[in-house]
């Protein structure tokens, strides 16, 4: 296991899991995180079955600890239509190919924190996503009390789209998650111009903010009744000095979806 402590300039240096790192992967998931994650996982992981992931090593490192991992990042690819946040993409649904990818874990053990590995990882996944064309979205959860974690992805324009309440479930003990979701190769929400406005506007939804959202796009689609009666009226005053007559139409429309969770994953860096 890695000192408490670094007394060198680190290396940093990224490449994928592999079984070697087995041992590691096993400890340092066991030391940093609440969650406890079966033999199979990291079977999975090691093996490249169903998961993709990248490595952090400390290339200066001595004792032959060059290539132990510090930090790691797991991830899998998802369908979108069958994924909990299909509800929050616009899609074609017609193209069923069209893929997400979903964060597993993300982690850096406490020596070397604050170094920018964290942020590093998750560019990796960013460009990998990036390069799938199909891929529209990452996604991925974060327990409500991990700060550091909430911190970077919205550092790294994550956007925080829902609460799940009580979605972990701990020692007997449920905590809420944040889903956060990045958007790539034309991906977005229905409702993203809304988030855009309100993020210029200064407010920054502290669980998700799909309430809200949900009560704003009300408003206006009343607001636009309430305005296309008018301009009903007003066609017909006018039909009787222009002798024509000019369709208008608006039309407001609202997504309506269920909160269903998959599988838990979170990021401690």
């Amino acid at each position: 296991m890695v000192n408490l402590k670094i007394s060198h300039r680190p290396s940093i240096c990224y490449r994928p899991i592999q079984p070697s790192d087995l041992a590691i992967l096993e400890q340092i998931h066991s030391d940093v995180f609440p969650i406890r994650y079966e033999s199979e996982f990291f079977q999975n992981v090691v093996n490249g079955r169903d998961i993709v992931s990248w490595a952090a090593v400390d290339r200066s490192r001595p004792n032959g600890q060059s290539d132990e991992l510090i930090g790691f990042v797991t991830a899998r690819i998802v369908l979108a239509r069958d994924s909990e946040i299909a509800d929050l993409l616009r899609y074609d649904s017609s193209k069923v190919d069209q893929t997400l990818v979903y964060v597993l874990t993300l982690g850096v053990v406490d020596a070397y924190r604050n170094l920018g590995i964290a942020t590093a990882l998750i560019r990796k996944v960013i460009k990998y996503a990036s390069s799938i064309p199909v891929c529209r979205a990452i996604y991925l959860h974060v327990i409500s009390y991990n700060n550091p974690a909430i911190h970077l992805y919205k550092k790294m324009s994550f956007k925080c789209v829902r609460m799940l309440h009580g979605f972990y479930l701990i020692n007997g003990q449920h905590y809420d998650s944040y889903l956060f979701v990045y958007y790539v190769n034309g991906g977005r929400s229905p409702c993203s111009p809304l988030f855009d406005v309100l993020s210029l506007m200064g407010w920054s939804p502290p669980g998700c903010g799909r309430e809200l959202v949900t009560v704003v796009l009300s408003c206006m689609k009343s607001g636009l009744k309430s305005v296309a009666a008018k301009l009903r009226q007003n066609e017909e005053k006018m039909v009787k000095w222009h002798k024509c007559k000019e369709t208008r139409g608006l039309i407001s429309t609202q997504n309506k979806g269920t909160i269903k969770t998959e599988c838990s994953g979170c990021g401690y860096v």
